[in-house]
């Protein structure tokens, strides 16, 4: 009974549905096997190419913020002023409008006159002695500021610390624009306290704007003493 039962095993073994199924799962397993290798395969290749990519990647340069303009100030809609601006600042201003700069210190000025031409601003330079500022010196300030479009254009004003800046746009506002004195006055503060050289100049501007417009415009401060 047992021969029998080996001798039809074996014979249904040999039958060809047998060997078809029998074929037909080592070519599904090969299949699997194949689709497995190339999943790993293009997993492997994106994570590749993705580190790839990261390591690639470079920091994009960004030109330094306005924070970073010594004693920078919006003095009005359309004036700034500040110490010494380098032409990452300038061209930071211009994108927020800037159309003018004036530059109140002396001596060689060819580099900034070279980037504020390439930038396209108008530049405009009152060299002004810190030892011994003058009436002249704010009147062709002054003169300057009056090509300057107030409805569509916008100028700086600086110096190396904006100290002259500071004295200058103050003096502008409370007799040129007629801006309330105390309020300028705290933007001045705000970067110095004038000493008693560059107040006594200060005095002379008002009083001379006093006899021109007729008013009595008054400084509502006293000059720092030596020692400040």
């Amino acid at each position: 009974m047992k021969k029998t039962q080996l001798a039809v095993l074996a014979k249904m073994k040999n039958t060809p549905s047998l060997q078809k199924s029998k074929l037909g799962r080592v070519v599904t397993i090969a299949c699997i096997s194949v689709g497995l290798g190339l999943s790993l395969c293009a997993n492997a290749y994106h994570e590749d190419s993705s580190t790839q990519q990261a390591g690639d990647e470079t920091p994009m340069s960004t030109a330094p913020p306005l924070t970073t303009l010594i004693n920078y100030q919006q003095n009005a809609p359309f004036m700034y002023s500040s110490g010494l601006p380098d032409a990452s600042h300038l061209s930071l201003l211009k994108e927020k409008g800037l159309t003018h700069v004036i530059d109140l210190i002396p001596g060689d000025r060819a580099s900034e006159i070279l980037t504020t031409s390439e930038l396209g601003l108008d530049y405009f330079n009152v060299p002004v002695d810190w030892e011994g500022p003058t009436l002249a010196n704010f009147l062709n300030y002054a003169a300057f500021m009056q090509n300057v479009d107030v409805n569509k254009d916008k100028v700086l004003t600086h110096c190396k610390l904006n100290w002259r800046g500071a004295a200058f746009t103050y003096l502008y506002r409370i007799n040129v624009l007629g801006e309330n004195e105390q309020t300028a006055k705290k933007d001045l503060m705000a970067i110095w306290h004038p000493n008693p050289t560059w107040y006594a100049f200060m005095n002379e501007v008002i009083t001379h704007y006093n006899g021109v417009n007729g008013k009595q415009v008054a400084m509502s401060f006293e000059a720092a003493s030596e020692s400040q």
